[in-house]
């Protein structure tokens, strides 16, 4: 059984420079949860800490996980999770039926950047959609015709990716939120216009 304790211990041990869990990743594993079934072959983008798939890889029929920060991967495989080191999903084949992504999303300020991982964990780019952006572009290729994408947004982003979602001929609809006292998360579900 699967339970937070482990987790965090594990995720203290193991886990320098990598993106700590925050309420996006309980957003994110909530929307996950109520999506997966048991047939899915699942791949999570930039899983950082490897929170989420953590919960899920007894759920589904295949999961595998990507991150492009080398000690977000250690920390994944150290909690027993198969995962490749890429950006996005650069370099994977096949088709996923269920695919995960909590971007970063933040714009950050020049003075803001630290150059380090951390960064490439919360900046979005322009707008902090710039990332979102080209991951929607990037994984149409690996999502199977019915398959299902659950991606994290901001109340400061939101307008922007569901413009790219259109634009790009997905259909998505808003499945959860979570509000904070500075800003809004919002989990899309995102399918194929078929």
């Amino acid at each position: 059984m699967r339970d937070l304790k482990t987790f965090l211990q594990k995720f203290m041990q193991n886990c320098q420079n990598v993106y700590e869990p925050h309420e996006d990743s309980e957003l994110l594993l909530r929307c996950a949860l109520r999506e997966i079934r048991e047939e899915d072959t699942v791949l999570e983008v930039g899983a950082g800490s490897g929170y989420v798939s953590y919960f899920l890889m007894d759920r589904c029929r295949f999961l595998i996980a990507t991150d492009i920060n080398p000690h977000a991967v250690r920390c994944m495989r150290e909690l027993g999770i198969d995962c490749i080191r890429t950006d996005l999903a650069k370099g994977l084949k096949g088709k996923f039926s269920l695919i995960l992504f909590n971007p970063p999303y933040l714009e950050l300020e020049e003075w803001e950047k630290a150059g380090d991982w951390i960064e490439i964990a919360l900046n979005g780019g322009k707008n902090g959609v710039e990332v979102a952006a080209r991951f929607l572009v990037e994984i149409k290729e690996l999502l199977s015709d019915d398959g299902r994408i659950i991606l994290v947004a901001n109340s400061h982003n939101l307008k922007h990716i569901c413009r790219e979602i259109e634009r790009l001929g997905y259909h998505y609809e808003i499945v959860d939120r979570e509000r904070l006292f500075f800003e809004e998360l919002y989990g899309i579900r995102i399918k194929l216009k078929l």
